[in-house]
């Protein structure tokens, strides 16, 4: 263990540690110099060092969400630092302390006009959680499996478009595409080249062409069931789709929105077994009408859409339009409705999607020399205070 300064340290006991394996009780959690120090019995810790009695409480690393679009009736589409505030300040105050913004299909210009926000946030950081990069969902995907993604920007990956995109790379952490699209492999393997997660949905492939496109550098799929092909039938033959294909992967992480409405627990528990607790993520896929009543009215880019049960619809009501459900109420949903163990409920929304964009060596996970990214949540999941590099950075009452 370094050095501990007194003066920048302090010890959270009475409460229950949430490690990516297992839940620790008995222990302290200290943190020094905006890192984690050590996990510690209490009579260890120094009598100079402040203490925290968390009363119990769960302490865990703060959440991460790779896929999330907005919320209080803002979106990420909207290129204003005011919107992107609202949303990085809802989640915060709920134990989200990084996230990717996730930017829909849209015209390019408009596509273009987010991520230059995303840039200038990243440099000059404002209130709420920390943003890590972008999640480009789009523009290139299949017509068939466009669910609420706005239909009048679809296209495809070989249209001369790509390169007014990826000028963005370098905060850039994640771009999905539909693997079967004409440039779909070069694009795939472009991606891969710039370091940033190729991953896949939207799509209507076949199993062969996601075998392509994995060995193109494709290693990622989202939101598993939406916007997936499926198992047809070609004449006597049965071709398998690009959910089948996933859940079958050896290989390939996945995300999942736990809502409880875009999933029922059964295939929620389907995606446990097929990926296990160390390759999916739990990702709210939240846009503006998380927060909002019942009957609100959102947008995402051009699109109106509509809070209803408890989720976001098209006005047709044909598909949903993300969730209204932000990370931390889907942990106890996954835990309790699904069965997963809570430790590995917390890791798929911390530890699996810091590993999947490469920042494990640093956030995801309660561990010493890690960023002191840090929540305390109530028994309900929601949280009691939120700590971002050490510092407190909200508190409920």
């Amino acid at each position: 263990m370094n050095h501990i300064d007194p003066d920048r340290s302090i010890a959270l006991t009475n409460g229950r540690i949430i490690l990516p394996d297992r839940v620790l009780e008995g222990h302290t959690l200290l943190v020094s110099n905006g890192i984690v120090a050590a996990i510690l019995r209490r009579e260890e810790i120094a009598t100079d060092i402040q203490v925290l009695d968390v009363g119990g409480r769960f302490i865990a690393p703060g959440l991460i969400d790779i896929h999330i679009h907005g919320a209080e009736g803002r979106s990420f589409n909207e290129p204003i630092a005011d919107s992107f505030s609202t949303i990085t300040r809802a989640c915060l105050a709920r134990g989200i302390t990084s996230v990717l913004p996730t930017i829909a299909t849209a015209a390019v210009p408009d596509l273009v006009a987010s991520l230059a926000v995303v840039r200038s946030w990243i440099a000059s950081p404002g209130s709420g959680c920390s943003i890590l990069g972008a999640h480009l969902e789009g523009p290139y995907f299949s017509m068939a499996q466009k669910g609420a993604q706005d239909p009048n920007h679809i296209r495809h990956p070989d249209d001369s478009s790509v390169d007014e995109l990826l000028a963005y790379s370098d905060i850039m952490r994640i771009m999905t595409f539909a693997p079967e699209l004409p440039g779909a492999l070069e694009l795939a393997a472009q991606l891969a080249q710039l370091g940033v997660v190729p991953a896949m949905g939207h799509s209507d492939a076949r199993d062969v062409e996601v075998f392509n496109a994995i060995k193109a550098g494709a290693r990622h799929v989202i939101h598993l069931w939406s916007g997936q092909s499926t198992t047809i039938r070609e004449g006597a033959w049965r071709k398998p789709g690009i959910l089948e294909t996933s859940l079958a992967s050896d290989h390939l992480t996945g995300e999942m929105i736990a809502d409880n409405r875009h999933l029922p627990p059964t295939l929620m528990k389907l995606a446990w077994k097929c990926f296990g607790s160390d390759r999916l993520c739990l990702i709210s896929d939240a846009t503006g009408g998380a927060g909002l009543p019942e009957g609100s009215l959102f947008t995402m880019g051009e699109v109106e859409y509509v809070v209803e049960g408890g989720v976001g619809m098209t006005l047709d009501r044909t598909a949903f339009a993300g969730s209204t459900t932000l990370l931390n109420e889907m942990v106890p949903i996954v835990h309790q409705e699904v069965g997963v163990p809570l430790a590995d409920a917390v890791r798929m929304a911390s530890l699996n999607p810091a590993r999947v964009i490469g920042i494990d060596d640093r956030k995801g996970s309660l561990e010493a020399d890690k960023d002191a990214d840090i929540a305390i949540f109530n028994e309900d999941f929601t949280a009691w205070k939120t700590m971002i590099g050490g510092e407190w950075a909200s508190t409920a009452s």
